[in-house]
């Protein structure tokens, strides 16, 4: 019986590979043709559709991570406006000052180039290289702040959405790899989604706590370096992750609170903060004569550019707040940069007192607890 001569379709199959193509052309061997079929031929096709998936997962993930670049440094700029400066058009002021800091060129009339005086200090190092008028000295300092802290928001926020998408991509192309393998996928992912919700009902306190700290990032609630109270805890943020935030109090203690416990926050860190200087007077002292002295002190304190750099607005004179047998209480307040309403408490203070001395006027002395 005669059998027929074998062909290419025959001896590589009906969609032969280049390399038993060649093979089959060179020699015409069905022994030699078939094994570059099986063991040279499928095994390169699969690393190259291996290959394949890798180069277009990175450049997927390449592609996303500028646009996410992108994304962030806009959304940035858009959430500028909700920190509004106290100054009159305080954040018409303030994006117009960003603006100008980053195309010198375009710098607005009567601000000038030449470095502040030796004697003329500043609150901030961005903020120094650059004079301004003494209106726009505390808006220039709010900016600095602002700007810094969207660059911090920024960072936080495309490096989690960065990790989110490599993650996914990742998975992805992981599962087209195991399709090429020959690996079938239903039993895998049926037991990846069993796995899963097993993992979220036994770790639901750890997914509240990633929640609550993305949350925490996209509203801006706090940040890195901000004086936060939670709860009973008062104290200035240290580091904060997706799962904790790790606050050192005035005492020096270290609290690592997780973000899933946080139900209500107070932050004294964000757009301005308010100094309150509370003063006892004798309660016979004419209160007309204690307003006019806190407005002379008020005044100079305004004038003051060791204070005005800070201070968003000048001080006021709040008047009479409690009134006892003896004494009442006059208040005096100021609106300042965040963090810096304590220093500026303790300069009016110390101001307030030394008026009220050269005045005559002191405090009413306390009571005798004596028998």
């Amino acid at each position: 019986m005669d059998h027929a001569p074998p062909t290419l379709t025959g001896v590589c199959g009906s969609d032969p590979g280049i390399s038993c193509r060649m093979v089959w052309d060179l020699s015409h061997n069905v022994r030699a043709a078939q094994l570059t079929e099986i063991y040279l031929s499928g095994p390169i096709h699969l690393l190259l559709r291996l290959a394949l998936a890798v180069v277009l997962a990175l450049a997927i993930r390449a592609m996303l991570h500028r646009l996410i670049n992108r994304i962030t440094e806009r959304a940035a700029v858009t959430f500028l406006p909700q920190f509004r400066g106290p100054l009159p058009g305080g954040r018409l002021v303030a994006v117009r000052l960003l603006r100008w800091r980053k195309r010198p060129s375009a710098r607005p009339a009567g601000v000038s180039t030449v470095p502040p005086a030796a004697s003329e200090p500043v609150a901030d190092e961005t903020v120094a290289r650059v004079a301004v008028r003494p209106d726009e000295a505390a808006a220039g300092v709010e900016v600095a702040m602002i700007d810094e802290r969207r660059h911090q928001r920024v960072r936080a926020l495309g490096q989690i959405l960065r990790s989110a998408s490599s993650v996914t991509i990742f998975a992805i192309a992981g599962l087209v790899m195991l399709g090429d393998l020959g690996i079938n996928l239903a039993p895998l992912l049926a037991s990846a989604g069993v796995a899963g919700i097993a993992i979220g009902f036994g770790a639901q306190n750890l997914v509240r706590d990633y929640l609550t700290g993305i949350f925490i990032l996209l509203e801006d609630q706090y940040g890195v370096g901000d004086a936060i109270t939670v709860g009973k805890v008062t104290g200035t943020v240290e580091t904060m992750t997706l799962r904790i935030t790790r606050l050192r109090d005035i005492n020096g203690v270290v609290w690592h609170i997780r973000n899933g416990t946080i139900d209500r926050v107070g932050n004294q860190s964000q757009g301005w903060a308010r100094a309150v200087v509370d003063f006892p007077v004798p309660y016979t002292a004419d209160l007309g004569t204690i307003r006019a002295i806190l407005a002379d002190v008020a005044d100079s304190a305004w004038s003051d550019p060791a204070l005005r750099a800070f201070m968003l607005e000048k001080p006021e004179v709040w008047g009479a707040q409690d009134v006892s047998s003896s004494e009442v209480t006059m208040r005096l307040v100021a609106r300042t940069a965040p963090l810096r309403q304590w220093e500026t408490e303790r300069e009016l203070r110390a101001r307030v007192k030394a008026a009220l001395d050269a005045a005559g006027i002191f405090p009413a002395p306390a009571p005798d607890s004596g028998g």
